[in-house]
């Protein structure tokens, strides 16, 4: 199928979102290079960054896919962008934990690096003059972010089910999957479909044998080879995982 890109109609932290000629039902994401942290208090540019978080997505939607996760992918047209379907977002992260990391241990009082006895799943509201704040059910409900309990179920047992997808992915690159963030929308049909991205700016990924952070927590926390790392990920993934890439 022939895409051509039209009018940028988003432009965020991680990636610009554009219109496609005579594809009403579709859209076309272009990775950014930008890095942001603490709500986009901080950031940099990352050379080839990008093309590395492009490159990681497509293949893990592209897993997710085969292990029955339905999601907006369609295809990688360039170094930088893929064609996803056109979905009407949820204003919900759905965050999936399952060791003990960040602000999250710090908050708890819990060490971090503690295993959970099992995954903890969080909501935050996507709203970015709020920070995003975490919400209960019932405050999501109170918001209008979903039309239903169901639905907000419908949203754990589908964080649950990635879950566990990928720390079989992670694990078979000798990578711990500590935590990491979903974005969900609805399809025309009315459908629950993972949406957004997944690569080191949305997970927390620690090596299997040494714990070293291989993440965006690098940049977070100034300890160097952002780069270094992104790329590590990716050549582990694609070394494992090469009927995907």
């Amino acid at each position: 199928m022939s895409w051509q890109k039209a009018e940028q109609i988003y432009d965020g932290k991680g990636k610009r979102i554009f219109s496609l000629k005579g594809k009403d039902g579709f859209v076309l994401q272009e990775f950014k290079n930008q890095l942001t942290a603490f709500n986009a208090v901080k950031k940099e540019e990352l050379e080839g960054k990008g093309e590395l978080n492009c490159l990681m997505t497509s293949c893990i939607f592209k897993y997710l896919e085969a292990q029955g996760v339905p999601t907006h992918f369609v295809e990688k047209l360039s170094s930088t962008s893929v064609v996803t379907k056109k979905l009407s977002m949820i204003p919900l992260e759905v965050v999936v934990r399952n060791i003990m990391a960040g602000s999250t241990a710090k908050k708890l009082g819990i060490a971090e690096g503690s295993l959970m006895d099992h995954p903890l799943v969080e909501f935050y509201y996507k709203k970015d003059e709020l920070a995003d704040p975490f919400i209960s059910d019932d405050q999501a409900l109170l918001l209008k972010t979903v039309d239903s309990q169901k639905e907000l179920d419908e949203l754990k047992k589908l964080g649950l089910k990635v879950n566990e997808s990928l720390k079989k992915f992670f694990a078979e690159c000798n990578i711990k999957l500590v935590d990491f963030k979903l974005e969900f929308g609805k399809n025309d049909q009315g459908q629950i479909v993972l949406g957004d991205e997944i690569s080191p700016d949305s997970c927390r990924l620690w090596d299997q044998q040494t714990n070293e952070k291989m993440d965006k927590d690098r940049f977070r926390r100034d300890l160097g080879q952002v780069k270094e790392m992104y790329q590590e990920v990716w050549t582990r993934m694609k070394n494992k995982w090469s009927q995907y890439v």
